[in-house]
């Protein structure tokens, strides 16, 4: 049985203990967020390895990180190190999106090696061996897909990006009102070629209950990909998206109803004042299924600071509700994420994850804040670095910046707030105050 149909069974799974334990949580608030739908518990019976971790309503932000090979990078120790990096710097989940050669073969060293969550997006093998196989990827048959989607699963994928509310109507549509930047989607763009040539309807939403029975025999998340999330501001919130996310909306009931766990993915480029609406509409359309969002980068024009970018949209988002945030790195749109580029991805991610857990009150979220700041205020540098969301960088700037380890930061030496204070108080934590 998956996690959803046990929890309406009302048994608390050890995958629903673990994760409520991880995150000092009772274990029926998350069977009962997960029988509702608004939590997915994504951990397919074959990830032997995985430390299962929540998504969703009640719970932290989590943190995913992309990674994977190309055609110009196809190196699987490249990849494993990148993974490395992800673990360490804290991500709760990572997706192999490889597109080079061995994916198959790559991925099951991603999932041998990877305690977190590991999602995939299977059309993109799929494409790969039907360049391979006919020599043109619309060539692909929609066994081949589904092959390959079941093959993700039983090799123990815990979610996979399907593109299921592409249809053909949208896409007539999209021909008819063309876009600025018509589709980024990597999947979503691989469909609607496919869709054109063939002149059929996406075998994703043909076939969704195909798909459901792979999902519930491996018991594999689904998250409902948006191939129409706009690529630039100028197309966010427009037509095209919002009817994606109409279908993915009967999608999400369809999949429940089958008891397979589900999850939305969200855009996207989007200016600040339309983040909390989009999460919004997507909440509602979708009955509370748990929104994955990637960014949203709020701006167009900072290539080589697109981790910013986004972590000041996934502030917004995930405050506004979101509660999974795909991070995004100094390489967006510029070339494949070196493992710096993961780890500085990651971080900025975690940043705007954290601050989003405090706005929204979750309990727990301002301890961590709270032990920095006593830190600060007693100058005891040792535990600021323990606390900070990324100890290795803290520990760095700290010993270039400051040569002899003085007491006092080199930005202020003499007059540092802390310790004048601290002087004129009274204060225990300062010897000889």
């Amino acid at each position: 049985m998956t996690q959803l149909i046990q929890a309406r069974k009302g048994i608390i799974t050890k995958e629903m203990r673990k994760a409520a334990e991880r995150e000092r949580l009772d274990p029926e608030m998350i069977r009962r967020g997960i029988a509702a739908g608004v939590i997915v518990l994504p951990a397919n019976i074959n990830h032997k390895n995985l430390q299962p971790l929540a998504i969703g309503r009640g719970t932290r932000v989590k943190v995913n990180a992309n990674i994977g090979t190309s055609p110009d990078y196809p190196q699987a120790g490249e990849l494993l190190q990148k993974l490395e990096q992800a673990i360490a710097a804290g991500a709760d989940a990572v997706m192999d999106l490889s597109t080079g050669p061995n994916i198959a073969q790559i991925r099951r060293q991603v999932l041998a090696a990877s305690p977190l969550m590991v999602g995939t997006v299977p059309i993109y093998q799929a494409a790969a061996e039907a360049l391979d196989r006919y020599g043109a990827i619309v060539q692909m048959t929609v066994d081949d897909l589904f092959r390959t989607i079941e093959e993700h699963a039983r090799d123990g994928v815990d979610f996979i990006t399907v593109h299921c509310g592409i249809t053909r109507q949208i896409v007539q549509n999209l021909q008819k009102r063309r876009r600025t930047i018509d589709i980024v989607s990597r999947g979503g763009a691989l469909l609607v070629g496919w869709m054109l040539y063939h002149e059929r309807e996406n075998p994703l939403y043909e076939y969704f209950d195909r798909l459901l029975e792979i999902a519930v025999e491996y018991d594999v998340t689904l998250s409902l990909g948006d191939g129409m999330r706009p690529g630039c501001l100028a197309d966010a919130t427009d037509d095209a998206q919002i009817q994606e996310l109409l279908i993915l909306g009967q999608l999400v009931e369809r999949a429940r109803a089958r008891g397979v766990q589900v999850m939305v993915e969200g855009p996207g480029h989007v200016p600040l004042n339309q983040i909390q609406t989009n999460v919004e509409i997507q909440k509602s359309l979708c009955r509370g299924a748990p929104f994955y969002v990637l960014g949203p980068l709020v701006t167009d024009i900072a290539p080589g600071y697109d981790h910013i970018v986004a972590a000041i949209g996934g502030a917004l988002a995930a405050w506004a509700g979101a509660d999974f945030l795909c991070y995004v790195t100094p390489a967006e749109h510029l070339g494949l994420p070196d493992a710096k580029d993961v780890r500085e991805g990651i971080i900025a991610s975690r940043i705007a994850a954290h601050a989003a857990d405090i706005a929204r009150g979750l309990p727990g979220a301002l301890d961590w804040d709270l032990k920095m700041a006593r830190a600060r205020k007693a100058l005891d540098w040792q535990t600021q670095i323990k606390f900070a969301v990324d100890p290795e960088r803290a520990k760095a700037v700290r010993r270039e910046k400051n040569p002899g380890e003085r007491q006092e930061c080199s930005m202020c030496g003499q007059f540092c707030a802390m310790k004048i204070v601290a002087e004129a108080l009274g204060s225990e934590q300062f010897p000889g105050c």
